[in-house]
Formats: C-alpha cells, structure tokens, sequence
C-alpha cells in the first residue's frame, strides 16, 4: 500500500513538473513577445498629443503604446524603425470627407495669430495604382495639412504626394484652400509645386498620363518637411537629400484672392468649368480654430477618381495595389518659433 502511495504522489510529482515546465516556457515566449514589440509611440514619442481615425472608421485618442496591424504599426527597414500610416481606397471615412484617412489629428487647437509647429521626416511606400489620369485627386495622398475646426472648416494647407501609374518618380506639392467668402460652394484649392508637379497638372485623358517629372521624389525616397504658423504667416520649408531645399510662405490673416481679378489662372482652369469660383474673406484664416494632421490621408477613391475599391473590400484593396501607404521615421508638434 505504501508502494502504491508513493508510486502516485511520484505520478503528481513528475505531472506537476512537467505544467510548470509549460507554463513557465509560455510565460517566456509570452514576455520575450511583448519585450520585441514597438509601438508607434516608442518610434515617435509626440503619439500622447494626437487622437486617430484609421480607415477602417476605427477611432482611437490615447494613442500611447497602441497600434493596429494593416493599419497604423511600426515596420523596420533594416536600418531605422518606421511609424506606417496605411489605409485603403475605401472604407469608413470622416463625416467631412470621401476619402479614407489613417491620420493624427492633434488634441491643441490654435489660431494661426498663436500658431504652431509640425514637422515630419517621410517616405511615401504606395499610392494607388487605379484611378482616371485625368482627375487632380488620382494616385495622390495628403501627408500632412492643417484643418479649420470651425467656419467652414476649410484647410488652409494640405501637402501632397502624387504618382501617376508607370512613373518612376512623383510630385510633391502643398495646396491652400481658400477661406470662402460667403457660402462655401464657391471654394477651390490653389496649388504650389515643390518638386516635380503641382495639383492642376493630370493626363490628357482618363487613360494617358502626363511626361514624367525630372525633378519629383520616387517612391521610397525621403523627404522632410517643417510647418511654421509664426505671427499668422505659415512658413513653409521642404528638404530632401539630391533636392533643392524650398521655402514659401503664406499669409492668413489675409487673403490673396479677395476679388473676382486675383484668382490665379490655375483655378480657372481646373475648377471653372464644373462650379462657381468664389473669392476668401478678406482676413483669410484670421482669429479661426485651427489644428495640424499627419499621416495618410489617402484622396484615391471610387467616386471622384474612378478608383478600384473591390466593393470596399479592404483585405482585396491591400491585394491589388487600392491603397496608400506612408513611414515617417521622425516628426515633433509644438510651438511656433520666430522667423
């Protein structure tokens, strides 16, 4: 009897081992798992400043150790760990929008008399590959704008990337929307190119896109920029290693296109012949709530641009090439400083 006694406390004994065994072996896997991942937050650390709406409509505003795989992650590229903002042609957007967006959208507000500072270090990895060449919006995505949280919530910059289909290069370019006088049915964009292209430039025709630009930006290729609202003007600076280092600036406190003869030629030629042209109020974006956004804001979608969508199938948009994707390795948020 007292055989059989210690023959199975020794059973319990080993079986015992052998779960702890597991359970501890587990408990490694477990903690070495969560010891090699990285958030966007550890890549960039200004994460706690921003909320998100990624596009799949999922909204997120505590963004500290968070992410979503396909959609707002960090990959490495072998040399630098990169935050990825991706998002599809469609799905769930904003109540002001069409077009999907996995975007930050900062938590301070400000008006441009106060200011602010955004800047972000990027690499544009895809744009989407369907689309009409002859439509501005085609294979474009905005990486990074300032947005009016009131008014008619207008933006008074929005910076682009755009690479038509078959080119190896694309263009960089900012556009300012006007701050509508009166209703906003007569509002439009202005467009400023900062290497290959601007906004008005599209193909002769949905099918045919336009000469390759000599100096645009290739997927892949870095580029920074640096947003400064300083005293109400917004200074503007684009580098890019083997590029001319450009500046503008723009002032919003008080409008350019106050009249009927100051509107550029450019917006003629684009947008007079499906609305009206209005003109901006004359203080422009003056004493107006305003807030900066970075990521992918993805203008690629089934309506305007014809765009493939694979009936908003988003594992099917990823697949067949419906999608923006961008990296910033670097970005910071604060305030403005002196020009």
């Amino acid at each position: 009897m007292k055989k059989l006694l210690f023959a199975i406390f020794t059973l319990l004994l080993i079986v015992g081992c052998k779960n702890n065994t597991k359970t501890t072996a587990e408990a490694t896997v477990e903690k070495e798992t969560k010891k090699v991942t990285k958030f966007p937050s550890d890549v960039i650390p200004f994460m706690d400043q921003w909320k998100i709406l990624l596009g799949d409509g999922t909204y997120v505003d505590d963004l500290v150790n968070y992410q979503k795989d396909d959609f707002f992650y960090v990959e490495n590229d072998g040399n630098t760990d990169w935050v990825v903002y991706k998002t599809p042609n469609s799905g769930i957007t904003s109540r002001t929008s069409s077009n999907t967006r996995t975007e930050l959208g900062q938590k301070a507000h400000w008006i441009p008399e106060t200011g602010g500072k955004l800047t972000g270090t990027l690499k544009v990895q895809h744009v989407s590959t369907t689309g009409n060449a002859d439509v501005s919006s085609s294979y474009a995505v905005v990486v990074g704008q300032i947005h009016s949280d009131e008014g008619h919530e207008n933006e008074p910059l929005k910076i682009f990337y755009k690479k038509f289909p078959g080119h190896t290069k694309g263009s960089v370019f900012w556009n300012y929307e006007i701050n509508t006088k009166g209703d906003n049915s007569g509002r439009w964009d202005f467009s400023t190119a900062v290497w290959g292209y601007d906004f008005s430039v599209v193909g002769e025709n949905a099918t045919t896109s336009p000469a390759e630009p000599e100096d645009g930006i290739a997927l892949g290729e870095e580029f920074s920029y640096e947003v400064n609202i300083y005293n109400g003007i917004m200074y503007l600076t684009f580098t890019s290693e083997g590029h001319e280092t450009k500046t503008f600036t723009k002032n919003l406190l008080m409008s350019d296109f106050g009249t009927k003869s100051k509107i550029p030629q450019q917006i003629m030629d684009v947008y007079a012949s499906r609305r009206t042209v209005g003109v901006e109020r004359e203080i422009a974006y003056a004493g107006e709530i305003n807030y900066f956004k970075q990521g992918a804001y993805n203008q690629a979608n089934g309506k305007s641009t014809k765009s493939e969508t694979y009936g908003g199938d988003i594992e099917k948009q990823y697949a067949n090439g419906s999608y923006a994707e961008v990296w910033f390795k670097a970005a910071t948020v604060g305030k403005s400083t002196a020009q």
